[in-house]
């Protein structure tokens, strides 16, 4: 099976994602100070959804990841969702990608149609604590499977092209979702962590060490580091490139501070210019496949897309 990402690669020497899906949504005026975060509006105003995967597709991200990050069935479930309310809603978030990719399409010329992968949230993101900037969850690996098991069986089904496994902070749910591809075995994935400074994870265990223990599935086709300070991501592609044997994928954040407790990011801490400005390093550094975290924009995708040609 050829792996998603070479015919971008072959094509122009990288693959750029897309830029931040919740606070883009935010920006348009969607309320997301609540569990769910961007998953609500599946619900409330899925067009939304769909126009802000479409302003991406049209500012030359070659991927567009789903709205589903924070669909799951015990997030749903705590706000009063039945399992069929969660089974539609997590299918509605990859139909609205592939619509959005199709409008897209009718408006403008792709040398390589752009990709749909179906975004998979961390454990953590399912309690809405800010779990997924720690890791100190306390559960084993075999629940962690559990939990990730059905809702990766509903986003398979969709065909998205591929599955994004976002902010994960520590290894043993990693090694999770490892050993769960190997129950889908038509799928291809990437995995991206969440780490708290140029070495660790966000669980303090080394990123070097997370990785290398990815190199033996060949489902994974790309790790990497996502919602990360951009001050830390070179060090981090350097790290990943020297243990692992997969293509590096980097989408920080743009250098603010998120407070999981309020749900916002914290003022005087905005570094746009660092994000746009050490693309290049990133690339140079060994990422193949770079975007945008948490405050990025269309716009910035459009810069990143220019930059990196």
């Amino acid at each position: 099976m050829e792996n998603v990402f070479y015919p971008f690669i072959c094509e122009k020497g990288f693959v750029v994602l897309d830029g931040a899906m919740a606070t883009e949504l935010e920006s348009r005026g969607a309320d997301l100070n609540h569990a769910l975060w961007s998953a609500k509006i599946l619900k409330e105003d899925p067009k939304l959804i769909q126009s802000v995967h479409f302003d991406y597709l049209m500012a030359g991200a070659d991927v567009i990841t789903t709205a589903s990050y924070q669909a799951s069935f015990d997030g749903f479930t705590k706000q009063g969702y039945t399992k069929e309310d969660a089974i539609k809603l997590m299918k509605h978030s990859v139909v609205l990608a592939f619509e959005a990719r199709e409008d897209a399409i009718k408006m403008k010329s792709f040398k390589q149609k752009p990709l749909v992968a179906a975004s998979v949230g961390p454990y953590g993101a399912s309690l809405a604590d800010g779990s997924e900037y720690r890791g100190n969850y306390g559960v084993s690996i075999e629940d962690l499977k559990t939990f990730h098991r059905y809702r990766l069986k509903i986003l398979v089904e969709t065909g998205a092209d591929l599955i994004a496994c976002e902010t994960i902070p520590c290894i043993d749910e990693a090694i999770a979702l490892k050993e769960l591809f190997l129950e889908f075995p038509s799928i291809q994935a990437w995995i991206s962590f969440s780490c708290k400074d140029e070495m660790h994870l966000s669980s303090g265990e080394l990123l070097s060490e997370a990785v290398a223990l990815l190199n033996d599935s060949p489902q994974i086709i790309a790790v990497g580091i996502n919602c990360t300070s951009p001050q830390f991501i070179e060090s981090l592609i350097k790290i990943a490139a020297i243990a692992s044997s997969k293509l590096i994928l980097v989408y920080p954040n743009k250098g603010e501070i998120y407070d999981p407790i309020t749900k916002c990011w914290l003022s005087g801490t905005h570094q746009n210019s660092r994000f746009i400005d050490d693309a290049k390093k990133w690339h140079a550094a060994g990422a193949k496949i770079i975007g945008g975290c948490c405050r990025t924009t269309p716009e910035d995708i459009q810069t990143l897309q220019s930059l990196l040609k």
